[in-house]
């Protein structure tokens, strides 16, 4: 049996709770500070009531209720928020899983009292974070996703062999997991309406990922890069240039791996000084090899000599974690787009077919 647990209005529950003042009132939370020219991430469910919805352009949001409150997105609130609750669901003892940000998973084997669990875990939630969640519950993952959708906010519902015709028939094609976008409209525009529709064309959709989940494997320790320059060097265009090319590396190799790391390691060999050794640990995980390059150019910041001679360098990643959230905000998308395009072009026509300009300056 799994339960699929779905935070109610996250972000937006989120500030409400920082800020009392914004609580029971129409909310949106924008993916750039500049109110009028963003698009909302996230809509109270007060809101939501008002036709208001993720991914609208925030002045259509503000056309339909001027007087609507604005926060700019703080993803690192919500990804110390998210990591707290999976620290407090993983009291429980079961395999737990991420799903995204504001979602998790939970095989509860054959519990023999779901309801009662499920009810327990929503009053720890509250009680913890004074936010609410919706939890479904079903045999595999997908169906206790689809569960989790039905009835929000705050609701639980089961779906078992006795009422499974009767929910999926009530419930619309599109709140099925990858039905919201252009296969749904196909699917729609043949004529399929409801879940029990799509079920009854693609009987085997539903009953995929029986929900044995695998525990996340033994997590690395670093991944790091190094380069021993054929002579000293004072040029910072040539360090900085080496250290992207370094952090490309790192970035790369974090991505094949499916991992993100917080901490970001500087080493570099002065030989008049000796070695200089610095890292920082940041508040949000990163493989993005830019985002690694600027921590880097960061952490050099803080030595005391501002352009020693350079015999040899180094990046490192450490505090590992698998990647598990998905991009919260329109421009992150859209660089994870980028990145992954540019891995893959990389991947079949060999490494470095396209790199940053930048890198050119250490072939000279």
């Amino acid at each position: 049996m799994i339960i699929h647990i779905d935070m109610d209005a996250f972000f937006a529950s989120i500030e409400q709770v920082i800020n009392p003042r914004l609580k029971g009132r129409p909310l949106i939370v924008g993916s750039r500070a500049h109110k009028m020219r963003t698009v909302v991430c996230a809509a109270s469910y007060e809101a939501k009531a008002l036709g208001i919805h993720s991914g609208m352009p925030s002045e259509d949001a503000f056309g339909i209720c001027p007087n609507l409150e604005f926060v700019a997105a703080d993803q690192a609130k919500y990804i110390w928020t998210s990591e707290q609750i999976f620290e407090l669901l993983k009291g429980w003892g079961f395999v737990l899983n991420y799903a995204s940000i504001d979602e998790f998973q939970m095989d509860i084997l054959e519990h023999p009292e779901p309801l009662k669990l499920v009810a327990q875990i929503q009053e720890q939630i509250y009680a913890n974070f004074n936010i609410t969640a919706s939890v479904g519950i079903a045999k595999n993952w997908l169906l206790a996703k689809l569960a989790s959708k039905i009835n929000k906010p705050n609701s639980v519902t089961l779906i078992n062999e006795a009422n499974f015709k009767d929910i999926l028939s009530a419930t619309p094609l599109t709140k099925a997991c990858g039905m919201a976008g252009k296969t749904g409209q196909v699917l729609m525009a043949q004529g399929l309406k409801t879940c029990w529709d799509l079920y009854l064309n693609l009987p085997g959709f539903f009953a995929e990922n029986p929900g044995k989940f695998e525990d996340i494997p033994e997590k690395s320790k670093s991944i790091g890069h190094s380069y021993t320059l054929p002579r000293a060097q004072t040029n910072p265009r040539f360090i900085s240039a080496w250290i992207r090319v370094l952090s490309e590396m790192v970035g790369e190799r974090l991505r094949q791996k499916n991992l993100v790391a917080k901490t970001i390691q500087l080493w570099l060999n002065i030989p008049e000084k000796g070695d200089f050794l610095a890292q920082k640990t940041f508040a949000i995980a990163a493989n993005d090899s830019y985002e690694i390059y600027l921590r880097t150019l960061k952490i050099m910041t803080g030595m005391a000599q501002k352009r020693p001679k350079i015999r040899a360098l180094g990046v490192t990643a450490s505090h590992l974690s698998p990647q598990e959230y998905l991009p919260l905000l329109i421009e992150e998308k859209r660089r994870e787009a980028l990145v992954k395009a540019i891995d893959k072009i990389n991947c079949r026509f060999g490494d470095n077919s396209i790199f940053p300009a930048q890198v050119i300056l250490t072939r000279k």
